[in-house]
């Protein structure tokens, strides 16, 4: 589905599509893997443990977590001026994006950081549409696996961290399996997607200067505007977790059988005119809050508000301190993940001062 109404309408649907692709299509699907998680599972057991990560998504635990959220992002600017001191391009994936997004997530999970690799190179290999025959399957199986292996350590010594409470006050009720799913899911969805977006967000600073100047001038509000906007335009999280349907039922004008595989396109539903005009254009003058960048519904993104809290906090820090950034040159659709769920790119080499006139986004539509 590719239409913003029938998107809207599939994900709002917990009664007519299921997310339990396991119970649904066979366990032969999944073969032996470990699975878990929020995405996997319907109502109610999908409600029970939403309900029991809330605590750490609530407005008033976000707030403590801001002077942190701010330090790490500090810290990854200082490294970021110190390899540009030397005026050669910096990779603003490596050295700012992706170590805000696996800081942060592992400090809410509470993770040591050597962890980061092998749960990075596992959480990116379920994406990678061009893999083995087993699909996503195998890297969540692995991932969980490997984690399986950091709950039954802190089961012993529970560590400060989301892992760590859901053992002191669930640990009778959840199994090591469902802590690690869960724990999976939001590291998952915590790097991956975050540190995608803010990378397309840095490429945005460094190739249009009206864009950068709009953040690094603007209120609060208008910070806000900016990143709904960018959410909306880059749409990292490319397809919902598919569904299957539950009963016979007409979608797009077309007839969906009981038991087919249904796939939503977040990306396309962002960018329907039947949503939001001018869609292929950057515009963060005030669009529609309600885009569908973290889904909808039930199984709306439970990390959201943490992923604005980074975005908010990174790249206007970034456009502030370094008013000069410029991408070293316009990256060719080609270079982005294109066999991939999660729309980024590999890297985005950046220039820290003046080197040349920017690159105008507006004229090139989506990096």
């Amino acid at each position: 589905m590719t239409g913003y109404p029938d998107v809207r309408s599939v994900l709002a649907d917990s009664a007519g599509y299921s997310n339990d692709l396991v119970g649904r299509l066979g366990a032969s699907a999944a073969g032996k893997h470990h699975l878990g998680g929020l995405g996997l599972c319907d109502p109610p057991e999908h409600t029970r443990l939403r309900h029991l990560l809330v605590p750490e998504f609530t407005g008033r635990r976000l707030q403590d977590l801001q002077p942190l959220i701010e330090g790490i992002v500090d810290d990854a600017l200082d490294d970021l001026s110190r390899l540009g001191d030397a005026g050669e391009p910096v990779d603003l994936v490596e050295h700012l994006a992706r170590p805000v997004a696996a800081r942060t997530i592992s400090m809410m999970l509470g993770l040591d950081e050597d962890e980061h690799a092998v749960l990075h190179r596992l959480s990116s290999q379920r994406f990678d549409l061009a893999g083995s025959g087993g699909g996503p399957f195998g890297p969540i199986s692995d991932a969980i696996g490997h984690l399986l292996e950091v709950v039954r350590r802190q089961r012993a010594h529970p560590a400060p961290g989301l892992i760590g409470r859901l053992l002191r006050d669930h640990g009778t009720e959840l199994t090591d399996t469902q802590i690690a799913g869960l724990a999976d899911g939001l590291w998952t969805g915590g790097l991956e997607s975050t540190t995608s977006a803010l990378a397309l967000g840095g490429y945005l600073l460094g190739t249009d200067s009206v864009a950068a100047h709009l953040l690094r001038d603007d209120d609060r509000k208008g910070v806000d505007r900016w990143v709904e906007e960018l959410l909306r335009y880059t749409s990292v999280v490319q397809v919902a977790f598919p569904r299957v349907a539950l009963a016979d039922a007409e979608l797009g004008g077309e007839r969906v059988l009981a038991g087919d595989l249904v796939v939503c396109s977040l990306s396309a539903a962002n960018r329907d005119a039947k949503f939001v005009d001018d869609a292929a254009q950057f515009l963060p003058d005030g669009r529609p809050r309600t885009h569908l960048a973290f889904g909808h519904g039930p199984h709306r993104c439970i990390g959201a508000e943490l992923a604005r809290l980074e975005l908010r906090t990174t790249l206007p820090r970034l456009a502030v301190r370094f008013p000069q950034l410029r991408a070293v040159a316009p990256i060719p659709r080609t270079d982005g993940e294109r066999l991939s769920f999660i729309y980024g790119l590999p890297a985005v080499r950046v220039l820290l001062e003046d080197g040349g006139p920017a690159h105008s986004s507006r004229h090139a539509g989506r990096p």
